[in-house]
């Protein structure tokens, strides 16, 4: 379990101390944005490559005690959740957005704010979260509460990490996108600052979510070693 522990701490730390932080720019000062962006992403497949290790050896611990168990109705609420969370996480993928890797210069394009981006500025990050959050429901075992609770606490405050780090290399052109859109979702249709025009998402992204959603129902058994519908 101690592993478990070790590997998620490893892997939140490296996106809050060294990704969305002064340390970053730090580096990219020393070595060029090409090397860190190398370096940062060996790390980053080290890490889940470590923690999907720790994870499953901590499943199959004697130490993982099971602090809740849930019925048929709730892993169906799950299964909307993660419809909800992979269309999220495909849609913000396949949309262009200055706050996604090396997407920094879409921010000068005059209709960056559309589809998704009206909604919330973070598709991808919320999208995990609600994937971490639906598997923390339906799975209370220890392993899984510092699996996907870690990676819950990592996609919500990596949105407000993102939106800092955006903000200093950015300056001015960041605080007029800010200003049009919002972390949270809808906060800024509700505020009145946007209007959710669903159009133009694409229906192509849409389509392409949904079968996503599909092969991961259907590869689950193999991706998880359990079917969708139990605990993961």
């Amino acid at each position: 379990m101690l592993n478990l522990v070790a590997a998620s701490a490893f892997f939140v730390l490296i996106h809050l101390l060294i990704s969305g932080t002064r340390v970053r720019d730090g580096l990219i000062a020393r070595i060029g944005q090409g090397p860190y962006m190398g370096l940062f992403v060996a790390l980053s497949f080290a890490g889940l490559f470590w923690l999907g290790w720790a994870f499953g050896q901590a499943r199959g611990s004697s130490a993982n005690e099971v602090y809740w168990t849930v019925g048929s109705a709730s892993r169906h609420i799950q299964m909307l959740l993660q419809l909800l969370a992979v269309v999220l996480i495909v849609i913000g993928l396949t949309t262009p957005n200055p706050t996604s890797v090396r997407q920094e210069k879409t921010i000068e394009r005059p209709d960056v704010v559309k589809g998704i981006l009206r909604v919330t500025r973070h598709p991808f990050l919320w999208g995990v979260a609600i994937w971490a959050l639906g598997h923390l429901v339906v799975n209370g075992d220890r392993a899984s509460l510092i699996l996907f609770g870690s990676l819950l606490v990592l996609a919500l405050s990596g949105t407000s990490s993102i939106d800092a780090k955006r903000k200093r290399a950015l300056g001015e052109a960041w605080d007029g996108f800010a200003a049009q859109t919002s972390n949270v979702p809808f906060a800024a249709i509700v505020a009145g600052r946007q209007q959710l025009m669903l159009g133009e998402i694409g229906v192509w992204r849409i389509l392409a979510a949904i079968a996503v959603y599909l092969a991961l129902v259907l590869g689950h058994p193999w991706i998880a070693g359990v079917p969708a519908l139990a605990p993961a």
